[in-house]
């Protein structure tokens, strides 16, 4: 029997998902063209509209089409506009990094979220609209292709069309291809560069909104599922290095036929699942292939950008505070820290979360305030921590036997330390965007081809010592192990490492002529922090007594970044305030408020830059660059004061 009608019904329907990638691939491409910016928080503009669309129709009975033109004509483009005045335009009026801009982006990220958990609530819902219903058309051979799916693939030819025609022929194009080659310099000239942003940001929300629009009939809105479903077909804009929408709508519509027709695989025995987890996941695969491929930039970066996020020190005293400071962050985390031992009930409970997320961010800490490295993916290793101790708990682990919870741990921790190296090794030739896509990429794999599977996760145990039993044991034990990382990491940035890491983190170029092994201290940054992520994700299965997938979900890891970046990347106790924010909010309010808080933080990063810790400054640093450091080697403030004379005479008229 001829195969030829099943293939062709699978490529019709995986046009459906393949035409939503390309249209999200076309707003990434021409946002970024028109402001130099790679959206990030794309996935949950789409998730903010479609829940609007589901709001105006399912709740207040608006007729379907009154109210898609509501949010795709009018709230969409507006909230784009809204981002551009009061996030980004500051940004890039200071001249701010990619990588800057890459935390505001993840800012709005989250506040989004948050916003959709406190309007709409965190439990996923069924019913939005889909705006063309009726009969599927009738092709040639018996074959059929649904209304809506018709509609996708006209918006891509329209809007792809429309976007060569006005790039190429018209005088908003001519414009836009000025600010695109040198925004000084066409500001100089006339060009009102503002206007052409506000326009991309316009069109790229635009077409988030329309993405949502189209994926949410076949989903269960989600505040977390649909962003991150999303934000995966990046992949389609990196494989066009965010320049050809031809490229893009290729490769989008391409791997939405591929997708469908990898479903008849269906090989036998032990294989399944894997294969099955790749038919449902190949955009997380492109994804990962992509920025690897990418190489060290990512287009539109510049070749010697400074690294990842302002450093601050936080409201935890790095070193760049006075003494008076840093005592004043140790004793409100020791207050915060003591505070839930006269808890009770639910509240200790979840208060147990507090050291074992501590540990953590202290992770983001190690790679990124210390090492300099973006690491967007530190909840997947947080959660081999946590299956690790489950696994080994269960003596699911052949050739092992059950183990008690401690050596479970133990051994969990010395286990995933050495798979930092999944992020370390393409962290030695990339920086800023592309070492972030590819962090966030191996995070979402984990997620989503280790965690999410049955055949790993099930029948297993998280019971704690018998003498730890209580809730509050519990707490005093992980108060102690919170403590020794809290010392070993001080150790670690006060010694010989430490001062090796600043000197990196300052001026990469300047630490390698100067002989220090930057390479093998990227990978022991990366292995440390993988360590420290895995030992308080262990913490968090056993404070739980399950091992959660969602509590390790790529979208939290976004989260986790951001507030270690708000309360100051380099700041150990502002890890701790951070992890005390993240759970204390959350649990003494309503579910998302954290979300909002540390969100409109770091989308403010603009106006507010270095985070918190800007708030105890009473001057700005003396080069706005994108990754200075409050405290400097001798050698980072010689290079710094080199570079900030240089920048001074090519910025002079």
């Amino acid at each position: 029997m001829s195969t030829l009608p099943l293939t062709v019904d699978l490529a019709l329907a995986g046009l459906t998902v393949g035409s939503a990638a390309a249209l999200s691939g076309i707003g990434l491409v021409v946002c970024h063209r028109a402001t130099g910016v790679l959206n990030i928080a794309q996935g949950a503009q789409a998730m903010a509209v479609a829940y609007l669309l589901r709001d105006l129709v399912v709740v207040r009975h608006w007729p379907v089409w009154p109210a898609v033109a509501v949010c795709l004509l009018l709230v969409a483009p507006a909230l784009g506009v809204l981002l551009d005045v009061l996030v980004y335009r500051p940004l890039q009026r200071r001249g701010a990094g990619p990588a800057e801009t890459m935390v505001a982006g993840l800012g709005v990220f989250v506040l989004l979220i948050g916003v959709a958990v406190l309007l709409w609530g965190a439990a996923p819902l069924a019913g939005a609209p889909s705006p063309l219903g009726g009969a599927p058309f009738r092709l040639p051979g018996g074959h059929t292709l649904r209304p809506d799916t018709v509609a996708q693939l006209a918006a891509v030819l329209v809007l792809g069309l429309t976007v060569a025609a006005v790039t190429r022929w018209t005088a908003f194009g001519l414009r836009l291809r000025a600010v695109v080659d040198d925004r000084r310099l066409a500001a100089l000239s006339g060009v009102d560069a503002d206007r052409v942003s506000a326009a991309g940001w316009a069109f790229g929300t635009f077409t988030a909104g329309l993405v949502g629009v189209a994926l949410a009939p076949y989903l269960l809105l989600d505040p977390y599922g649909l962003p991150l479903l999303v934000m995966e077909t990046i992949a389609v804009a990196v494989a066009a290095r965010l320049r050809s929408i031809p490229v893009a709508v290729a490769t989008g519509l391409g791997l939405g036929v591929a997708q469908a027709e990898l479903t008849r695989l269906r090989p036998s025995g032990q294989l399944l699942p894997l294969v099955e987890a790749v038919q449902s996941n190949l955009f997380v695969v492109a994804l990962l292939a992509t920025a690897l491929l990418a190489g060290p930039r990512i287009t539109g970066e510049e070749r010697g950008a400074p690294l990842a996020v302002r450093r601050g020190g936080g409201l935890g005293g790095g070193r760049g505070e006075g003494r008076g400071g840093g005592k004043v962050g140790g004793v409100v985390c020791l207050v915060l820290l003591l505070l839930p031992l006269g808890f009770r009930g639910n509240d200790l409970r979840s208060a147990l979360l507090v050291p074992a997320l501590a540990l953590v961010l202290l992770s983001i800490v190690v790679v990124t305030g210390y090492g300099g490295q973006i690491s967007l993916g530190q909840a997947g290793y947080a959660g081999l921590g946590a299956l690790g101790t489950a696994l080994l708990m269960s003596g699911r682990i052949p050739g092992v036997p059950a183990l008690p919870a401690a050596p479970a741990l133990l051994l969990s921790v010395l286990a995933t330390a050495p798979l930092g190296l999944l992020t370390g090794r393409p962290a030695i030739r990339r920086r800023g965007l592309a070492l972030a896509l590819v962090t966030f990429a191996v995070g979402t794999a984990m997620s989503r081809f280790v965690f999410e599977q049955p055949y790993a996760t099930t029948g297993l145990t998280l019971e704690r010592p018998s003498f730890l039993d209580g809730d509050r044991a519990f707490y005093l034990a992980e108060l102690l192990l919170l403590g020794l990382g809290l010392l070993a990491v001080r150790g670690l940035h006060r010694g010989r490492l430490g001062r090796a890491l600043t000197a990196m983190r300052d001026h990469e170029a300047g630490a390698l002529a100067a002989g220090v092994d930057v390479p093998g201290l990227k990978l022991f940054a990366f292995v440390v922090g993988a360590a420290l992520a895995a030992l308080g994700g262990g913490l968090m299965g056993l404070a739980g007594r399950a091992f959660d997938s969602a509590s390790f979900d790529p979208v939290r890891g976004l989260l986790w970044f951001a507030a270690v970046v708000v309360f100051g990347a380099d700041s150990a106790l502002g890890a701790v305030l951070a992890a005390a924010l993240l759970i204390g909010l959350d649990a003494g309010t309503v579910p998302g408020v954290s979300a909002v808080a540390v969100g409109v933080l770091a989308a403010a990063i603009g106006r507010l830059p270095g985070g918190l810790a800007a708030l105890r400054r009473t001057r700005p640093p003396p080069l706005a660059a994108a990754v200075p450091a409050v405290h400097l080697t001798p050698v980072g403030r010689r290079l710094r004061d080199a570079v900030a004379g240089r920048l001074a005479q090519e910025r002079r008229p």
